[in-house]
C-alpha cells in the first residue's frame, strides 16, 4: 500500500503525484508483477523478466500476443486530510493509452478512448483518507477494433500497418484508434501497440478559484510595439469580485472582474513598447516573456488563484501568393522570409515513457548544432511532451505540427469524430503559446494519397472502393480536414496558419491538382530518388517551393548494429538484419545505389560506413539544390532526424543518438552561409554563394584544383558577392577548362570562401563519382592541439582522405567528421563529450582518437 504522501502546492492547487505503487497483471491471471508509472505493458513485461528485449534479434515477432490481451493497472493510497478538505477534489490523467474503465474505491468513473487526450474525474465523494482503491482496465485495442472492420463491411486503406506481423491479415485496425499510428508499425519502426498508463496520474484538489488557462494572443507585433490580449481562463466554485492582473518584463496590466460560479474567461489588453522578438535559429535570440495572471479577490492583498506561461513575442505567417512560376510557399518570421531547414521527427522510442528530457534535449540541441531552424513534427505519432515544444522555443527552433493522422483513411462516424474533436481543440490549447509552433498541418499524405479529383493519381486506393465507398470515405475526410481541424485552430489559436495535408496544392482554388515533384506551388515529399532508383542527379531537376520530405536510407554504425545482432546475423539478407529493415526493398534499394556510385565494400561492417556516406551524399545534393534554388524553393526538412529502435533508415542520428554521416553533412550544408557547385548537362561548372544573413557581404573566392597527391594543377581568385538571404551564382566556367585532358579520377578542385583572415565556407567538386576515383592509400595523421586539454585535434594526411572517420574513446561527437581530407590543407575539429541518454556537453578530452578512411573499407 502506498503510505507515502507527496505534496506539492501549484497556484492554487494542491497536488498529490505519489501513486508510486503500481502493480499490473494480464486480466484473467492471479499473479500481480510491479509496474513503472508512466509506462506500458511491454516495459513492465520487460522489467519482470517476463519478455526479452523486444528490439533485439527478430524478438519484435515473438511480442504479438500481448495486444490481444487485456490489463489491468492498480494502486492503493492514502491522502491527506488538507486535501481531502478541498472544495474540488479530482483525479487527472495526463495519458492513458487508450481504451481503458477506470474505477475508483469500486466505482466507475471514466471509460476513456483516446491517447491524445487528458481525463479527469470528479471523486470528492469517492475518495477516503486512507487504503484509495485506483484500478484501471486496459481493453485490447486488438479486440476493441477487429468488430468495426466487420461492421463497416471493408477495410480502409492504411498502407503502413503490419497488420500480417500482427497475426491479423489484412485488417487494419490503426485507423480506428485514435493512437500513435506508428504503434501498428511503419515502414521504418516496429510494430508495438501498447497499453497503459503513458503519461502522469495525479489527485488534484483546489477551494475557491483557479485559473485553468493562460493564453497570450499576438495580436500585432512588430519592433515597435507588441498588441496582445491575455485570456485568462477562470473556473469558480463560487461568486468572487476582484482582480485581474498580469505581469510580464517588469510590468503589470490589470482588469476588475466578477466571476460567477463555473468557468469565465477574462481578457486583458496588453501592449509592450520595443519588445524583444522570438527569432528563429540563425537570425537572431530566440527571446522568451513569461507572463503571470493572477486572481485577488476584493478586499484582500493577497492573491488567491495564479498561473504562469512563457512565450516569444514574434509574427509568423504562411505566405502563399501567386506569382509568375505558380504560388509561394515560405514562412515569414517577424517580416523576413526564412528559408526553412531541418528535418522530420518521429518519437524517439517505440515506448513513449523511455524518452527522457535528456534524450529530448540530444535532439533539439542535435537540430540546432546542425544549423537547422525548423522540425516538422509528423502526423503518425504523438502530440509530443511538454520539453519538446519548451526546448524548441529555446533553441529557436520552428516546429511545423501535424495533427495525429498519417497515409490512412479514417472512419467518419459520430462518436469518432466527436473524439477527434475533443482531441484537436484540447492539443491546440495546450500548445498554442509556443513561438516555436509556426503551422499546424491535418495530416500526412492523405490528400496525395487518395486523390480525389484525380482518377488516375494517388497511390491507387480508390480502385478498391464502390462509388458509395467512395464518396463515404471522402465526405469523412473533408470533416476531419477541412471543418473540425481548422475550426479548432481558427477559434483557439486565432492568426495561426493551417494547412490541410502535406503535400498539397491549394493556391488557386483548383481543385483538380494535386502535389508532385515538379508542382510550382505548395510543398513537395519528393520520392523519386530512393523508391523510384533515380539518380542522385534528380535532386537538382525536381525542386518544388518548399520540399518538406525526401530521403535516403542507411544502417546504423557497427557498434549501434551489434546491440541488436550477433556476428553471425552480419550479411545483408539474414533474418535479423531483415527484420530490422521495415521498408521491404530497402536494403537491395541500398546496395542497388551503392553499385551505381560507389566501389565494392570490403565486409560487412565496411558496408554499413559505405551507406552513411552513401546517404550523407544524396542528402546533400538534396539540400544544397533545395538551397541553391533560393528564393523559388524556400523549405527543405528532410527525412528523418531521429529513429524510434535501431534500425536501418532513413535516420540522420541513430536511436542512440549517434550522428550518422548524414548529420555532420546536414551541419555542413545547413550552415547560414555555404558554397555549392553544379554542373549543367552541357558540362558547365558553377559555384553558388548561398546566405541565410540579412545582409550582403563581400569575399573572396579561391580555387585550387589538386591532384590527389596534393600537387596543386591550377588556381584562379575573384571578388565574390554574397546575396543577403538567397543564392547567388558567383562562379562559372566549362568544366573542361579544369580538366584540361587530366584524368577525371585524380584530382578535385577546392572552392573556398574567404572573408579577411576567415575561410567562411568550403567544398570540394570530384569529375567522377567515387567509384571512378583513384585513391591511394591513405596515412591519415590526428595531432592533438597544443593545450587544448585532449579536446581539439588537427587532421591531415599524405594523399587525398574521402570521408575520414573519426572515432573517440569516450562517447560524443566532434565537430566535424566525415570529411576530405586534401594534402596540405589539414582539418581542425573539437571533441565533446556525451554520457550515456545526455544531451552534449561541454568540450572534453577525447581519449584515444583513431581516424580511417573510405579506401579502409573496399575490396
Amino acid at each position: 500500500m502506498n503510505r507515502s504522501v507527496t505534496t506539492s502546492q501549484v497556484g492554487q492547487e494542491t497536488v498529490q503525484t505519489a501513486l508510486k505503487d503500481w502493480k499490473f497483471k494480464a486480466c484473467r491471471e492471479s499473479e500481480w508483477l510491479q509496474a513503472v508509472v508512466p509506462g506500458c505493458v511491454h516495459t513492465d513485461l520487460r522489467r519482470n523478466g517476463i519478455i526479452e528485449d523486444p528490439f533485439y534479434a527478430t524478438n519484435e515477432h515473438d511480442l504479438q500476443w500481448i495486444d490481444k490481451l487485456d490489463w489491468e493497472y492498480e494502486t492503493v493510497f492514502d491522502l491527506t486530510e488538507d486535501l481531502l478538505a478541498m472544495s474540488v477534489l479530482e483525479l487527472v490523467f495526463d495519458g492513458l493509452d487508450t481504451y481503458a474503465d477506470v474505477t475508483f474505491n469500486g466505482k466507475l468513473i471514466l471509460s476513456v478512448n483516446n491517447m491524445f487526450r487528458s481525463w479527469r474525474a470528479d471523486v470528492k465523494g469517492l475518495a477516503k483518507p486512507s487504503g484509495n482503491q485506483l484500478h484501471i482496465r486496459f481493453r485490447s485495442p486488438v479486440t476493441e477494433d477487429l468488430p468495426k472492420i466487420e461492421r463497416l463491411g471493408y477495410n480502409l486503406p492504411a498502407s503502413n500497418d503490419q497488420s500480417e506481423l500482427g497475426g491479423l491479415g489484412e485488417d487494419k485496425i490503426s485507423v480506428f484508434a485514435r493512437k500513435a499510428p506508428y504503434h501498428y508499425g511503419w515502414d521504418w519502426g516496429p510494430r508495438f501497440v501498447t497499453s497503459g498508463i503513458w503519461r502522469e496520474v495525479r489527485v488534484v484538489g483546489w477551494n475557491d478559484v483557479r485559473v485553468n488557462d493562460v493564453f497570450v494572443n499576438q495580436e500585432q507585433i512588430s519592433a515597435e510595439a507588441a498588441k496582445l490580449t491575455v485570456e485568462v481562463e477562470l473556473e469558480s466554485v463560487r461568486g468572487a469580485e476582484g482582480s485581474v492582473k498580469i505581469t510580464a518584463g517588469g510590468s503589470e496590466w490589470s482588469l476588475a472582474v466578477n466571476l460567477q460560479p463555473g468557468v469565465t474567461v477574462v481578457k486583458v489588453p496588453v501592449e509592450i513598447a520595443e519588445p524583444k522578438l522570438w527569432w528563429s535559429r540563425g537570425l537572431g535570440e530566440a527571446h522568451l516573456y513569461h507572463f503571470r495572471a493572477t486572481f485577488t479577490e476584493a478586499g484582500s492583498a493577497k492573491p488567491i488563484a495564479e498561473k504562469a506561461v512563457r512565450t516569444g513575442l514574434r509574427s509568423v505567417r504562411l505566405v502563399r501568393e501567386k506569382d509568375e512560376a505558380g504560388g509561394t510557399f515560405y514562412f515569414e518570421l517577424n517580416g523576413v522570409p526564412v528559408f526553412a531547414k531541418g528535418a522530420n521527427h518521429i518519437p524517439n522510442d517505440s515506448f513513449l515513457t523511455e524518452i527522457t528530457e535528456e534524450r529530448y534535449r540530444h535532439e533539439i540541441a542535435s537540430a540546432a548544432e546542425s544549423n537547422m531552424n525548423m522540425l516538422r513534427i509528423w502526423g503518425g505519432g504523438i502530440y509530443e511532451q511538454p520539453a519538446f515544444y519548451e526546448l524548441c522555443d529555446e533553441y529557436g527552433i520552428m516546429v511545423w505540427q501535424d495533427f495525429m493522422f498519417a497515409c490512412s483513411m479514417y472512419p467518419w462516424d459520430e462518436p469518432f469524430l466527436e473524439s477527434v474533436k475533443l482531441e484537436a481543440r484540447e492539443n491546440v490549447k495546450k500548445l498554442r503559446n509556443h513561438p516555436s509552433i509556426v503551422l499546424w498541418c491535418g495530416n500526412n499524405e492523405i490528400d496525395s494519397a487518395w486523390a480525389e479529383y484525380d482518377e488516375t493519381g494517388g497511390w491507387g486506393w480508390k480502385k478498391n472502393y464502390t462509388s458509395e465507398q467512395r464518396a463515404n470515405i471522402w465526405a469523412g475526410y473533408e470533416s476531419i480536414f477541412h471543418r473540425i481541424l481548422p475550426e479548432a485552430v481558427n477559434e483557439l489559436a486565432p492568426g495561426s496558419d493551417y494547412w490541410p495535408s502535406s503535400p498539397m496544392i491549394d493556391l488557386t482554388g483548383d481543385i483538380g491538382q494535386h502535389a508532385h515533384p515538379l508542382s510550382t506551388e505548395g510543398d513537395i515529399h519528393y520520392w523519386g530518388v530512393w523508391h523510384s532508383v533515380e539518380p542522385f542527379e534528380n535532386y537538382n531537376v525536381k525542386v518544388g517551393r518548399f520540399m518538406s520530405e525526401y530521403g535516403f536510407q542507411s544502417f546504423p554504425e557497427y557498434d549501434s548494429v551489434r546491440t541488436f545482432a550477433e556476428e553471425v546475423d552480419m550479411e545483408l539478407e539474414s533474418k535479423v538484419m531483415l527484420a530490422h529493415q521495415k521498408n521491404g526493398n530497402g536494403n537491395r534499394l541500398i546496395k542497388e545505389y551503392m553499385d551505381i556510385y560507389m566501389n565494392e565494400p570490403k565486409d560487412f561492417p565496411s558496408f554499413l560506413y559505405m551507406s552513411q556516406v552513401l546517404q550523407a551524399e544524396a542528402m546533400k545534393t538534396a539540400i544544397e539544390a533545395h538551397r541553391k534554388r533560393m528564393p523559388y524553393c524556400m523549405g527543405t526538412l528532410y527525412w528523418q532526424m531521429n529513429d524510434c529502435w535501431p534500425v536501418a533508415s532513413w535516420a540522420g542520428m541513430d536511436y542512440y543518438g549517434k550522428w550518422k554521416a548524414l548529420q555532420y553533412y546536414a551541419k555542413t550544408s545547413f550552415a547560414n552561409t555555404i558554397l555549392s557547385f553544379d554542373r549543367s548537362e552541357g558540362g558547365e561548372l558553377r559555384v553558388y554563394a548561398i546566405s541565410d544573413s540579412l545582409t550582403p557581404a563581400e569575399g573572396e573566392l579561391r580555387l585550387t584544383l589538386h591532384a590527389f597527391d596534393g600537387e596543386i594543377l591550377a588556381q584562379e581568385t575573384l571578388e565574390a558577392t554574397v546575396g543577403a538571404n538567397t543564392s547567388t551564382l558567383v562562379y562559372a566556367a566549362d568544366e573542361a577548362k579544369w580538366l584540361d585532358g587530366r584524368d577525371a579520377g585524380s584530382i578535385v578542385l577546392v572552392a573556398e570562401l574567404v572573408q579577411g583572415d576567415v575561410t567562411i565556407s568550403r567544398k570540394e567538386h570530384y569529375f567522377a563519382y567515387a567509384k571512378g576515383l583513384k585513391l591511394g592509400s591513405a596515412a591519415v595523421v590526428v595531432t592533438e592541439v597544443e593545450g587544448s586539454g585532449g579536446t581539439r585535434f588537427l587532421v591531415s594526411s599524405n594523399v587525398l582522405a574521402k570521408q575520414v572517420w573519426l572515432r573517440a574513446e569516450r562517447e560524443g561527437r566532434f565537430s566535424d567528421n566525415f570529411f576530405d581530407v586534401v594534402p596540405g590543407k589539414p582539418i581542425e575539429v573539437e571533441f565533446q563529450h556525451r554520457a550515456p541518454g545526455q544531451a552534449f556537453g561541454v568540450p572534453a578530452a577525447a581519449g584515444l582518437v583513431t581516424a580511417t578512411s573510405m579506401i579502409d573499407y573496399l575490396a
